[in-house]
């Protein structure tokens, strides 16, 4: 689909070309590269299918990337509701299936990978390989010195509050994501870049989803991994956990004490560590994720 047919119009990147699927309930918004076995990349918050602008061309050159807008970000449809683990995770494994896809390999950050181990865990035929940035395996192992770290995810609960949470994320001056994007980086990201994921935050249906996707996937997730729900589960698809050393929360200390005990609970887990960037790995440093990726989907 051209993308001239996209409003607001959407930024480029060579080699891409997009088009909207039709899922229950759901138009997703879909930009793909390349040929082969499809790998599935899963974008964080508050970015779109953008993010990996310099990780598809590089990746397509090997496989067939897919690289959607979840509900509610980007050029996806922004429903009023929807915005729970049980349904994102669905519209994933219906965009699988309309894609006519069996299994992928996915790369996923931040949220993103909140929905990729979901469908790790509960679909673990489709998932034949996964790489999760900046996020741990969802059975961490807590202790009270981890606490002290928790206090930079202060935005999470302002960004859920209905109607606070909207306007925040909607404000012209685009002051919290942008934020974001300075406080959880080594170095703040091009000005031109930032505009590219604050700008459809701009629109009142994708703020409001945003605000919706705190409360209802990422908050409820956080009680979900307190209480050890997913130790009953485990994780049987062999991944690779990438952090930065330059993260503010998910410091290397804090990492591997939250990991700790977790061979316990999955079958084929691998942890590596990237030197120098912040939280958003895709951006910061995209050739390394690239390099990392490629070397992991070879083996899986």
């Amino acid at each position: 689909m051209p993308e001239a047919l996209f409003a607001p119009e959407l930024p480029r990147v060579d080699g891409m070309r997009h088009r909207r699927i039709d899922l229950p309930g759901l138009r997703m918004h879909v930009a793909e590269a390349g040929t082969g076995e499809p790998v599935l990349l899963l974008h964080g918050f508050p970015q779109h299918w953008w993010e990996w602008r310099d990780v598809a061309p590089r990746l397509a050159e090997s496989y067939h990337v897919i690289c959607p807008d979840l509900r509610g970000a980007g050029w996806t449809d922004a429903p009023r509701r929807g915005y729970s683990r049980r349904q994102f995770t669905a519209d994933l494994v219906a965009l699988l299936d309309a894609l006519g896809l069996e299994t992928v390999r996915v790369l996923s950050h931040d949220m993103g990978s909140i929905l990729a181990f979901a469908l790790c865990m509960e679909h673990p035929d489709r998932v034949t390989g996964h790489v999760a940035l900046s996020v741990p395996p969802p059975f961490p192992a807590f202790s009270a010195s981890m606490l002290p770290k928790m206090r930079h995810l202060w935005f999470q609960e302002a960004i859920a509050l209905p109607g606070l949470g909207p306007r925040l994320l909607a404000s012209r001056s685009g002051r919290l994501p942008r934020y974001l994007f300075s406080h959880f980086t080594a170095s703040p990201l091009d000005p031109a870049a930032i505009e590219e994921f604050v700008r459809p935050l701009r629109r009142a249906d994708v703020a409001r989803a945003g605000s919706a996707m705190c409360r209802h996937l990422v908050l409820p997730e956080l009680g979900r991994l307190m209480t050890g729900r997913y130790r009953r589960v485990g994780l049987r698809t062999p991944t690779l956990i990438l952090f930065s050393t330059g993260e503010t929360a998910f410091t290397p200390d804090i990492v591997r004490a939250s990991m700790r005990n977790v061979d316990a609970y999955a079958e084929h887990l691998q942890l590596a560590f990237v030197d120098g960037p912040g939280h958003f790995l895709a951006d910061e440093a995209p050739d390394e994720v690239v390099d990392r990726s490629l070397a992991f989907f070879a083996e899986h």
